[in-house]
């Protein structure tokens, strides 16, 4: 039986014990029980779950999964914090971890599982019309395609996860077309034909799992937002939203003929574990290596065998070998092309910051726990995610602070190439917030998409959504029931701007998951995980 996970189950999966994010991970220091692998993994392992269950039964070995992004893993490694906690780490590639010195020390040995290339999946009507079916298709057509708005598609921030980073990679390696690593000035000379092909992306989202969930919602209507005509994700995420059945249209797979980046899951054990974790690692991937489990994981999770001479099934089979394209050497070629991604070459964004600064926010310094928030994505945040989750170049920012009414905006536009004199304005703007009054959160919602309305006919061409925080319930103005009629009235510009709500202090659970079900959105939690953390984990999405 084929089990696929949306984001519905891998909550579940979350909630039955496994953190989103290593910082907020409960586990005490190294020497856990025998039999119990602690591991550092990427969220959409999630749907290994039924396999890992049966190889405790097998092995003796348990696993227990923790999850955490690519680049906040990459950090949690190299800093030293995942050997606090964890055995071993499990993520879509060890190529990143690779080429940081400080992470690649903290690694031992690693066994590869699996594996995955990231491509392109298209509405079959789409794919037909583009004449891309039972033929070889190379990024340079895609990319052209998408410059001239034939097809739009979503992907994963590549600062969040690992198919938005590597599909930024494959794309520029692709284009050069040299057979080789990227160089430091082959991936800056990218730039114009990179911003053509991200110009089709519509859809955002920091997670694998809310990507694919949106894209599903949109296509049957039942989400606010305009459809999107397909996904760039692993080709084992594809081939599960296909398995499943709930879509209107299958997806069509498109693998590049000049190349991808896969992802080959290597399960690694940390450097200075015990004895005894290093033979519960050996077990385990002994047993997830042998023929069986190799063809149970292949039918059940949509991913190639790592072991050879398995017999792919019928649907891994493509019109074209799969060419493996070089990543780049340095750290420094993958930071100039994430640079590039966020300043220059993707759909600008718009967000509208509404912000609780009711009487209660002075309570236990939450105030001052916003001000560093919006001053850490202003660049007072230096760490890796830091660096790439900061407010970026041609971003639109707009402050809506409220209490007992939403109090005046203030809009900031981040200049393109030189963008810490705008962003410092936001951290100065950010520092004279002072708490007082009532909380009118309704008023303010609607105050903001009104906000948005504006730009957006000024402006159309940018991804637009709203931030809400507020640590209590509202008190003064419309209500739940006013809000829920105003969303059945929004302009069609507005109805595919998502709310999405920072749970903090008392705010009331239910009321801001309807907001984010309303509007497309969703919930994030500031009571388990500091509010600099969410606030930066958002950028994702936005």
């Amino acid at each position: 039986m084929r089990r696929v996970l949306a984001a519905a189950a891998v909550l579940a999966v979350l909630l039955a014990g496994c953190q989103s994010s290593p910082s907020g991970s409960t586990q005490g220091p190294r020497d856990p029980e025998p039999g119990l692998l602690r591991v550092l993994a990427g969220s959409e392992l999630a749907d290994m779950a039924p396999i890992l269950d049966e190889a405790a039964a097998a092995t003796g070995v348990r696993v227990d999964l923790q999850f955490a992004g690519t680049l906040d893993g990459a950090e949690t490694v190299a800093s030293g914090a995942a050997a606090q906690s964890y055995d071993a780490v499990w993520f879509s590639s060890n190529r990143y971890l690779a080429l940081r010195p400080k992470a690649q020390a903290k690694l031992a040995t690693a066994t590869e599982i699996m594996s995955s290339p990231v491509v392109l999946g298209l509405r079959r009507s789409v794919a037909q019309q583009l004449g891309w079916i039972g033929r070889p298709v190379t990024w340079s057509e895609i990319a052209e395609a998408a410059g001239a708005e034939r097809f739009t598609y979503g992907m994963t921030d590549p600062s969040a996860s690992n198919s938005g980073f590597s599909t930024v990679v494959a794309v520029a390696t692709a284009l050069v077309g040299s057979g080789a690593a990227l160089t430091v000035e082959q991936a800056a000379s990218t730039e114009p034909a990179l911003r053509s092909f991200f110009a089709a992306q519509t859809l955002a989202a920091g997670s694998s799992g809310f990507l694919q969930d949106a894209y599903v919602r949109r296509a049957a209507g039942t989400d606010p937002g305009p459809a999107v005509d397909g996904l760039i994700n692993y080709e084992s995420v594809l081939l599960a939203m296909n398995a499943v059945g709930n879509l209107p249209e299958p997806l069509e797979l498109i693998r590049p003929a000049d190349g991808v980046v896969t992802a080959e899951y290597p399960l690694t054990v940390l450097a200075g574990v015990p004895d005894r974790v290093r033979d519960e690692h050996r077990k385990l991937t002994e047993y997830l290596r042998t023929p069986d489990v190799q063809r149970a994981i292949m039918e059940r999770t949509h991913r190639r065998p790592a072991v050879p001479g398995i017999p792919l099934a019928a649907e891994l089979n493509s019109p074209t070998t799969l060419v493996e394209l070089p990543f780049p050497s340095t750290a420094g070629i993958v930071d100039v092309l994430l640079t590039s991604y966020f300043d220059k070459i993707r759909r600008p964004s718009r967000t509208v910051y509404v912000l609780d600064t009711s009487g209660s926010m002075s309570k236990d310094d939450r105030i001052g726990q916003l001000r560093r928030s919006l001053a850490g994505l202003a660049g007072a945040d230096t760490s890796l995610t830091g660096q790439f989750r900061r407010f970026r170049g041609r971003e639109e920012v707009s402050l809506l602070p409220f209490s007992s009414a939403p109090a005046p905006v203030q809009t900031f536009t981040i200049k393109e190439d030189d963008t810490g004199p705008d962003r410092q304005r936001v951290a100065d703007a950010a520092q004279q917030l002072v708490a007082g009054g009532d909380t009118a959160i309704y008023d303010s919602l609607e105050a903001a998409y009104r906000l948005a309305g504006e730009q957006i006919r000024a402006e159309p061409d940018r991804f637009t959504s709203i931030v809400l925080m507020t640590d209590g319930e509202n008190t003064s103005g419309a209500d739940l029931s006013a809000f829920r009629s105003y969303i059945g009235t929004r302009p069609p510009e507005l109805r595919g701007v998502p709310v999405f709500c920072i749970l903090f202090g008392e705010s009331d659970n239910a009321e801001m998951a309807e907001i984010a079900a309303l509007t497309g959105g969703r919930t994030f939690d500031a009571r388990t995980t500091s509010l600099p953390e969410v606030f930066k984990e958002i950028r994702g999405y936005v």
